[in-house]
């Protein structure tokens, strides 16, 4: 009888220690499943390309779960980091703001990369405009929507833009400002304003052509990311900056309408 009982204790006890990893296993991948999705700050230019980019290479979510996104201004975005807002990253419209978190020690270490380089381009919903971006400011005798220059990076650049082509004193006094290039674009959309200076890539995006403006004109609008310090899943949101580097998605932010590496060096 006591061989026998032993018998079936050790039979139980094989049993128990074979299913113990099956049940470890399953565990992790209940953790993995459970895990909070990661919270992106995206400068509104970016948010309509990184949703398309996400469902082309993320769409079964095996790299991380699918991000909520807030999307706004770089400056405003800036600021609510500042006020301890609970983004785990920041993709800013600029380079100067995620260079400030790098040097206050609210990003992690390193994280700091460029992701995309911005362009503008001159249009207008209305109608036809000259190919030529100097005869068609010069011949819209009506006003012209930019972001506003204090907090959106495009808007510094679409400023810019006016003053090398000696054309800020004729329309600084028309402007139609924007708290961001997304609302800029919305408002030469619908026709509010008769010409904006918007991003390329929301034309690219609605399958719109405009006057593509050369990037000498401005200064580059390297566009980069930080991961946040105060992050409980830096795990997550270095695996979601490993896919947005990776060559296939850097190949896709071009073809939306963002300047590649080598055009802003062959303009610089």
């Amino acid at each position: 009888m006591a061989l026998m009982l032993a018998g079936i204790f050790t039979r139980f006890l094989l049993i128990a220690l074979l299913m113990l990893p099956v049940s470890l296993v399953a565990a992790k991948d209940m953790v993995s499943v459970n895990e909070a999705p990661l919270r992106i700050a995206v400068a509104s230019n970016f948010a309509p390309t990184l949703k398309q980019l996400l469902a082309r290479y993320n769409p079964n979510q095996k790299q991380f779960l699918a991000p909520i996104l807030i999307a706004a201004s770089s400056g405003t975005l800036f600021l609510q980091i500042e006020h301890g807002a609970t983004f785990d990253v920041f993709l800013s419209a600029d380079s100067e703001r995620p260079q400030l978190l790098s040097t206050s020690d609210l990003a992690v270490k390193d994280s700091l990369q460029t992701y995309a380089f911005g362009q503008l381009a001159l249009w207008s919903a209305k109608g036809h405009i000259d190919s030529d971006l100097l005869v068609a400011l010069n011949n819209n005798k009506q006003r012209l929507a930019i972001a506003n220059p204090r907090i959106a990076p495009y808007g510094k650049a679409a400023k810019q833009v006016l003053e090398s082509l000696q054309r800020w004193d004729d329309y600084k006094n028309r402007l139609i400002q924007g708290i961001n290039i997304g609302q800029t674009f919305q408002q030469t959309r619908s026709q509010a304003v008769n010409l904006g200076i918007v991003s390329n890539s929301q034309l690219v995006l609605n399958n719109f052509k405009g006057v593509l403006i050369s990037s000498h004109l401005h200064q580059p609008i390297k566009q980069q990311l930080v991961i946040l310090k105060h992050s409980k899943k830096i795990a997550q949101a270095e695996r979601f900056v490993t896919l947005l580097m990776s060559k296939q998605a850097q190949q896709f932010i071009v073809e939306s309408g963002y300047a590649s590496s080598s055009e802003i060096s062959a303009n610089e």
